[in-house]
């Protein structure tokens, strides 16, 4: 049995990914959790045709849908509008994460922990210093999703380059989750290589600010939550498919790492590999062109303010 938890269920991203996870048969039971509409959101998912069984839960009754999990994904918080960077979502989303990681060191101290809600670079380490106060922090089971910039990768340089499909196309996207921090590799694909000048500068802008895309184009009504949602399945069964043995699974999320310490910069999204256990190996970056090695230069800086505004919250 896998249970799975989504703390958030409710809203614009938990809905669809609470779906997916539905769908996912490697997801044996699924508890969903919110202030609000959990309860329906599951008795919604309930009557789809897979296996595993769906639990809704009210706000009062956080410590039930801990319970027995092993893996938690977190997409609770408010949602980005036109104008707001991720950063502007500090002080609501900041707070919401802080609680909900008080009530997973309590009730679930070993499951593996799945963080989507924004700023990610800054909800990370709120979240791995609360479990470092409470005695249950494992770097090996803590991790920012930024699969979300790897699948916008694939699929605008599929867009760039004709003729290819986005599902053959892997780009390792480095650094961290928001504007400046995140880094596409686009030269550790054969499919980028060819992209040069201003059409990778264009490249690398969409990439970096994608998510400004969706914003404008749902005119306040929200931010990128289908996306989102189905970036986080996608990591979540590569951990599921991990944590039953199978191995070779390497893929980017925003980690404890070591690549940046010497920079003060102590969380660092890079291709992991997935394990039994969570985190079996951090990747170093590999070879990177010049160009990249500006982009990683101006994304340290940047990560290191982030990351330290998340300590600094939780006053570790």
């Amino acid at each position: 049995m896998t249970r799975v938890a989504v703390l958030g269920a409710g809203g614009g991203i938990g809905q669809p990914l609470s779906l997916l996870l539905k769908a996912d048969p490697l997801v044996s039971s699924l508890n969903l959790y919110d202030i609000r509409g959990a309860p329906g959101v599951a008795a919604d998912c309930s009557h789809i045709d897979t296996a595993s069984t769906v639990t809704g839960f009210h706000a009062d009754n956080l410590p039930k849908a801990l319970e027995g999990a092993e893996i938690i994904v977190i997409p609770a918080g408010v949602p980005r509008k036109p104008g707001m960077t991720r950063d502007d979502l500090f002080n609501t989303n900041a707070g919401i994460v802080r609680d909900l990681a008080q009530a997973i060191s309590e009730h679930a101290p070993k499951a593996h922990v799945l963080i989507i809600s924004n700023p990610v670079n800054s909800t990370v380490p709120i979240v791995a210093n609360v479990f470092k106060k409470a005695g249950t922090y494992d770097p090996k089971k803590l991790y920012g999703i930024t699969t979300l910039d790897v699948v916008r990768a694939s699929r605008f340089l599929s867009e760039v380059v004709p003729g290819t499909d986005p599902k053959d196309i892997t780009v390792p996207v480095v650094g961290g989750h928001s504007g400046v921090t995140i880094v596409p590799l686009l030269s550790q694909t054969e499919v980028g290589k060819g992209v040069a000048g201003a059409d990778w500068e264009k490249l690398v802008n969409r990439i970096q600010f994608g998510g400004d895309e969706v914003v404008k184009a749902k005119d306040g009504a929200g931010s990128a939550t289908l996306s989102m949602a189905y970036a986080a399945a996608k990591f979540t069964h590569a951990l599921l498919r991990a944590t039953r043995g199978e191995a070779g699974i390497v893929t980017p999320a925003f980690v404890e790492s070591p690549l940046f310490e010497k920079d003060g910069v102590h969380f660092f999204s890079s291709n992991i590999e997935l394990g039994k256990e969570g985190i079996a190996k951090i990747h170093p970056l590999g070879t990177l062109s010049a160009e990249e090695e500006k982009l990683v230069a101006a994304a340290i800086p940047e990560l290191k303010k982030n990351i330290e505004k998340g300590v600094k919250f939780v006053g570790a």
